[in-house]
């Protein structure tokens, strides 16, 4: 079969994606090929088409059972024999599964790292025909990636020791400049084709919010997702314990997930959020690698991550249907003490020498500051991440908050000055509370304590709100006006620009929100959530045969013991409704619909579009 045949009969799409043809065309022509594409852009079918078409075993290198276990389920979906090894298998299901493995039953099996050199996977492997290592979540393999793990540096050894060297693929989501030199070194890319498809996902839409309220901001959001699929975030799994505990006592349908918890709970409740019985799930970063979930409809950040790469990543997991879903993070000051701390005793690092040590914390201080200031920004969200990693577009994208909202140019120069010379006065021995506490003419006992009631700059700026204080702070902090160390304390240090703050040469305009009636930025927003859901743009008459095809595929789910988004994606049903094929031959023109696939279900969901089921 072609590669366009493969496409057509087992995945059900009659064109590939941006990026997909030429990593395919790269494999089969025997180069080692590095693909870097968001979530949802369709990495796992660049190297599952070449796996069929080649002459041998394409093993799959994984780093969680959760991931092996969604791509493994939706192969035999779909009608392609693949298998896992990794240690949710008992030692008879394993050896079994080898067994198959020698005789020839799968083109694709998924692999732990970890098992990759034990005696029995040895044996396995070096006698059999190995076509194509591929390494997914290939950032694991660097110790500047954010989920660097050490087991990714077996997977060279693994290699070294197979009798004929296979063709290594390596694909990821995130991976900034230095990570993809690490990727291509580390893994011994030989004159790899590197192709970088782009990190934009236009179908998403980004907020960042700083209620006063958070757990209210919350169930708002919530609110308007009623029946829909998402995640929700937390820093610590207190957090988690709490928020899900208040979401299932208000009747949301929740669960959680966080590494205090048995397997045997985790198992479950993944499993709950999966087969939609708890379609909330509220959980810390433990959970989301490598959930193939499409229909998530919305990804809620309780509290700010650590980094860029973690936030992108994780708000990437909305969305993968490519349908319009919500990335919301709610901001608040004592995320980055939270998160400053986990910096600090980050326990995956302490197998590292001192110095190396010393630099992986350096760099995530530094990226902490960065996605910090991503909380503080008015300019465009989407811009600001894609700036990020590298690539650089439009200022205003019309699908996230900022660009939603109303600004106009303000000057704030004497607020920034008051700002300056109050740290500059008190010998720059104070955190950032400490002087927008004096400035703003503050009676407290700390302020006394320290006696900044009698710096210079105490109560000039009584008459402007605390919130604009702290906002002109923040620019100040991301324009590099000011700076705060990360050694214990927090404290605001002068930087080389200050001084022309304090002189008088240099002028602070900033981009703040214009005043105006309230209901007028809650339409737009409403607006743009309008679509959030997948069927969001169906008629009246569409809608109800939506959710007559999604009752169908939850009847299906149940019989076949299988998540209802392997049967079919939400994205499918959708062009079900638009197109309402009555044969054959027209379902199989639907995005989605395989030959397989509608032998399986096609009939059944035919007789529901016309009116029988």
């Amino acid at each position: 079969m072609t590669k366009e045949e493969i496409l057509r009969q087992y995945f059900g799409y009659s064109q590939f994606r941006q990026g997909q043809e030429l990593l395919i065309d790269s494999i089969l022509a025997g180069k080692d090929t590095l693909g870097i594409m968001p979530t949802g852009a369709g990495k796992s079918i660049c190297y599952q088409v070449p796996a069929l078409i080649f002459q041998g075993i394409t093993l799959v290198i994984s780093p969680l059972i959760s991931l092996m276990k969604d791509q493994v389920g939706a192969l035999n979906a779909a009608g392609i024999h693949a298998a896992y090894l990794n240690s949710s298998l008992t030692q008879g299901q394993y050896f079994k599964a080898l067994d198959f493995a020698r005789q020839g039953r799968y083109p694709i099996i998924y692999v732990a790292p970890e098992r990759l050199l034990t005696d029995s996977f040895l044996d396995f492997a070096l006698n059999a025909k190995i076509a194509m290592v591929a390494v997914d979540e290939a950032h694991c393999v660097s110790q500047w990636g954010q989920d660097f793990r050490p087991s990714y540096l077996k997977i060279v050894e693994f290699i070294d020791r197979l009798r004929e060297r296979p063709v290594i693929s390596a694909f990821t989501a995130t991976a900034t400049s230095q990570v993809r030199e690490d990727i291509i070194r580390i893994l011994k890319l030989q004159e790899p084709t590197v192709l970088t498809t782009g990190f934009d996902r236009a179908n998403l839409y980004f907020a960042v919010k700083s209620p006063k309220d958070r757990y209210a901001s919350l169930v708002n959001d919530l609110e308007r997702h009623r029946g829909e699929s998402g995640i929700v975030y937390c820093l610590t799994r207190k957090t988690v314990e709490e928020v899900c505990g208040k979401l299932i006592k208000d009747g949301f349908a929740a669960t959680r997930y966080h590494a205090g918890l048995t397997d045997e709970e985790r198992r479950c409740n993944q499993d709950d959020f999966i087969y939609d019985r708890s379609p909330i799930m509220v959980a810390t970063n433990a959970f989301g690698m490598g959930i193939d979930k499409s229909n998530v409809r919305f990804v809620i950040h309780y509290n700010m991550p650590k980094n860029m790469e973690s936030y992108y990543q994780e708000a990437g997991r909305a969305g993968r249907d490519g349908e319009p879903a919500e990335c919301i993070l709610i901001y608040g000051g004592q995320d980055v003490v939270t998160n400053q701390l986990f910096i600090e005793h980050d326990q995956d690092n302490e197998a590292l020498d001192p110095e190396t040590r010393a630099l992986v914390q350096e760099q995530d201080r530094e990226r902490l500051k960065k996605m910090t200031f991503y909380c503080f920004t008015n300019d465009c969200l989407r811009n600001y991440i894609l700036r990020y990693f590298g690539e650089y577009g439009s200022n205003y994208c019309g699908n996230c908050s900022n660009c939603l909202s109303q600004f106009e140019t303000v000057d704030v120069t004497e607020i920034a000055r008051a700002l300056v010379g109050c740290a500059a006065d008190c010998g720059q021995r104070y955190g950032i509370n400490v002087i927008v506490d004096t400035v703003h003419g503050a009676n407290t006992a700390k302020i006394r304590g320290y006696r900044m009631d009698e710096n210079p700059h105490y109560g000039e700026l009584s008459k402007v709100p605390s919130y604009r204080l702290r906002q002109v702070f923040n620019y100040l902090l991301m324009e590099g006006y000011l700076q705060v160390t990360n050694d214990g304390y927090t404290i605001v240090k002068l930087t080389g620009q200050s001084g022309g703050i304090l002189s008088g040469e240099t002028k602070i305009q900033m981009k703040l929100p214009k005043e105006q009636e309230p209901s007028a930025k809650v339409r737009k927003i409403k607006k743009t959530a309008k679509g959030a859901g997948a069927a969001g743009d169906l008629g009246e008459r569409e809608q109800s045969l939506f959710e007559r095809l999604r009752s169908l595929r939850a009847q299906i789910a149940r019989e076949e013991k299988v998540p209802p988004y392997i049967v079919f994606s939400d994205k499918t049903l959708v062009d079900m409704c638009l197109k309402k094929p009555v044969s054959r031959e027209e379902m199989l023109e639907v995005s989605g619909v395989g030959k397989f696939k509608y032998e399986k279900y096609g009939e059944r969901f035919l007789l529901c579009i016309g009116g029988e089921g």
